[in-house]
């Protein structure tokens, strides 16, 4: 397997959807791809993937971070390892330079799975988790979801909860990411409403100085054990798709295009 750059840039995507790159990082080994990937890093993101106690941390960031390099390549006549970032003070990295296209990108990242969105002119945020993880999950809604959140949660029966939870998680992670402010906006001050069949519905405190008409959502799982949450702030009209490619950076897209729309 040779590494290789994308050559044919896409069109970006359209005022009524995300592009969402997925990889699986456990799965990519081949060494010429990971010397290529830490190739592509600038010196902050190595020495951050460097920091990294566990190999499997460094490894997970690695390839994510490669995602994000090559797949915004696809869409500018920029080499992966030409992008220049710099983060907000809650750490969210921006598109620095002259020239390029108007492209807001979030990336994240668990065991098993790392995942790029793309939008154009609009803030994007998405979440990925392992909903198989140990620990706790429901208990953690009655500490610091909005309690409208947690009392639906706890309505479910005991089987739905943690499935239900996550959904919920993944939802609030994606709109703090396409704020920009991490959790500097308290978890508990907006709260998401899912019905079956109808896109998730999300009400703000008054304090978060946000208005719901602004905010599109979509959900999408993955795998069985990987949900994932893609928020946009978009006033409402034609229903939000995401269409998402499965792909191995520098080495080739493993699936073709799929579409998903709450």
């Amino acid at each position: 397997m040779t590494p290789s750059p994308p050559t044919e840039p896409l069109l970006p995507p359209r005022p009524d959807e995300v592009h969402l790159w997925v990889v699986e990082p456990e799965c990519v080994t081949e060494p010429r791809l990971l010397s290529a990937y830490l190739r592509l890093l600038d010196a902050g993101e190595r020495e951050r993937h460097q920091r990294f106690r566990f190999e499997k941390h460094r490894h997970q960031f690695l390839v994510s971070h490669a995602l994000v390099r090559v797949t915004l390549s696809r869409y500018a006549s920029v080499p992966p390892e030409a992008w220049r970032f710099v983060t907000n003070a809650y750490g969210r990295p921006e598109l620095v330079g002259e020239g390029l296209p108007r492209l807001r990108f979030n990336l994240s990242h668990t065991d098993g799975m790392a995942v790029c969105a793309v939008a154009l002119d609009m803030e994007v945020g998405a979440d990925v988790e392992y909903a198989e993880r140990p620990g706790q999950t429901v208990e953690l809604a009655d500490s610091f979801f909005a309690p409208v959140e947690a009392a639906a949660l706890r309505a479910l029966p005991p089987e739905r909860q943690r499935e239900r939870f996550f959904e919920l998680w993944t939802l609030k992670e994606a709109y703090i990411k396409a704020r920009g402010a991490g959790l500097s906006l308290p978890l508990e001050q907006f709260a998401f409403h899912l019905e079956p069949g109808r896109p998730p519905r999300v009400t703000f405190d008054a304090r978060l100085g946000d208005e719901p008409e602004s905010w599109q959502f979509v959900r999408l799982r993955l795998s069985a054990a990987h949900p994932v949450a893609v928020a946009v702030r978009r006033a409402r009209g034609l229903p939000l798709r995401v269409r998402c490619q499965r792909t191995v950076p520098l080495a080739g897209d493993t699936a073709p295009w799929f579409v998903s729309a709450d």
